[in-house]
């Protein structure tokens, strides 16, 4: 069990943070950048839960809560370099590829009861889907780190990691028109219109 006892500790002052294995890093590092913006994305599912807890979106909710926690594994698992030594520590955390087959039956679960698109989805609609839009980005932008440093470090974000961040993406989008369809108030789809605006 994890116990915080003091919130500060002074040793991040100049810059430096440590890793999941205690090693030494600067605050600008590749892994630190990477958990840290999986961190915000599960800031921001957190404010998407505070407009999930009526009866037409507690599927929603409760599908959020368990990402929220496997967000920290995640980030967890990103905060250990995958060495030798740090094997048995990663494997705690490690997402597995249940977790991933879970998100794609959730995805076909929500997608069920919504149209098919016939166009692009602007971000917009309730206050829910809006928040899961811009989580949906941050997720992409997590991705996007992952994939950047485990092109610098060779072998340093699990397979299983990138399944589900890329998965994870996925259900967002979903999630966003699922909230725009269920949530009351909601008005479906915000659909893209090439060109509208356009004076020729």
């Amino acid at each position: 069990m994890i116990r915080l006892t003091k919130i500060y500790t002074r040793t991040g002052d100049k810059g430096e943070t440590s890793l999941g294995d205690g090693s030494r890093v600067s605050k600008e590092n590749h892994r630190v950048e990477a958990y840290g913006t999986i961190d915000e994305a599960n800031s921001i599912i957190g404010l998407v839960r505070t407009k999930t807890k009526q009866a037409e979106l507690i599927l929603l909710d409760n599908i959020l809560a368990t990402i929220q926690n496997e967000l920290f594994d995640l980030g967890a698992e990103m905060s250990i370099p995958m060495t030798e030594k740090n094997k048995e520590i990663i494997e705690k955390t490690k997402i597995s590829e249940k977790q991933i087959e879970r998100l794609e039956n959730e995805i076909d679960q929500l997608n069920v009861s919504l149209s098919d698109l016939e166009s692009f989805v602007l971000p917009g609609g309730t206050i829910a889907s809006s928040y899961l839009h811009l989580a949906r980005t941050v997720i992409r932008k997590a991705e996007r780190l992952m994939v950047k440093m485990d092109s610098l470090e060779e072998n340093s974000v699990s397979e299983t990691a990138l399944k589900y961040i890329n998965r994870l993406s996925d259900l967002l989008f979903v999630a966003a028109r699922y909230a725009n369809q269920t949530d009351i108030g909601g008005t479906g789809d915000i659909l893209w219109r090439p060109g509208q605006s356009r004076e020729d």
